[in-house]
């Protein structure tokens, strides 16, 4: 079974969507558009009727949707709906759900929780921003991660993991575990940004991997699979 990313052209690099219920990352610089194509992800799942989770380790729920508000994807009526369910590490249910950093018994238990609420929420779509924060939610034991990412992959939900990452050639542990890589890219030449996006890997998946440009209009994020980007 294949689900709609949500993004316009982005399903014709992965042959007609995501493989549903597996872990993707969602990767690349600041600025590349990491949240908004996960946002589009979510949006797309709540208008089908799937339930969401969204996991920010640093932005509001009031935050994100203000930072979404310029697109007419339909991410507030999204989050507004009883079908999307958004936590943030720093409010009064997100420090109840996440602990706080440097509380070991809360870090141990981190992984369970979020495991029983996709589970038994039957959570469809799962965003987790972002992995650079997770760790510190996490135990020190470099071994945590791979549990934490482990476990939500035998859940049914189809996961964004989104990372921060320069180098689309350096991967990490979430790169090897996850079943696909999305590198979101964005250069800065004289004329000024260009926007890219790559599937660096997707596993089952007879994909496009060239570079194809990115731009952002009203509905969010558009990929032009008709070319591609040179570097």
């Amino acid at each position: 079974m294949r689900i709609s990313s949500g993004v316009d052209g982005f399903d014709d690099l992965v042959d007609g969507g995501l493989p549903a219920g597996r872990l993707y990352v969602v990767c690349g610089p600041p600025g590349s558009g990491k949240t908004t194509f996960s946002s589009q992800f979510v949006t797309r799942g709540a208008a089908s009727g799937e339930r969401c989770l969204f996991l920010s380790m640093h932005e509001t729920k009031d935050d994100i949707v203000e930072d979404m508000s310029n697109y007419e994807f339909g991410f507030d009526r999204a989050m507004a709906s009883d079908r999307v369910t958004f936590l943030d590490a720093f409010s009064n249910d997100g420090k109840r759900f996440f602990g706080l950093p440097g509380d070991h018994h809360d870090k141990s238990n981190l992984t369970n929780r979020i495991v029983s609420f996709v589970e038994s929420r039957d959570i469809k779509r799962l965003v987790v921003d972002s992995t650079m924060l997770l760790r510190y939610f996490l135990s020190d034991d470099e071994d945590t991660l791979i549990g934490f990412l482990s476990a939500l992959k035998r859940t049914d939900a189809t996961i964004l993991l989104i990372a921060e990452m320069t180098d689309p050639t350096s991967y990490a542990d979430e790169h090897y575990l996850a079943h696909g890589v999305v590198f979101l890219h964005n250069y800065l030449e004289a004329d000024g940004m260009t926007r890219g996006v790559q599937v660096v890997k997707m596993r089952g998946t007879d994909v496009d991997t060239d570079i194809h440009p990115v731009a952002f209009d009203d509905d969010g994020i558009h990929v032009d699979v008709s070319a591609t980007v040179t570097r």
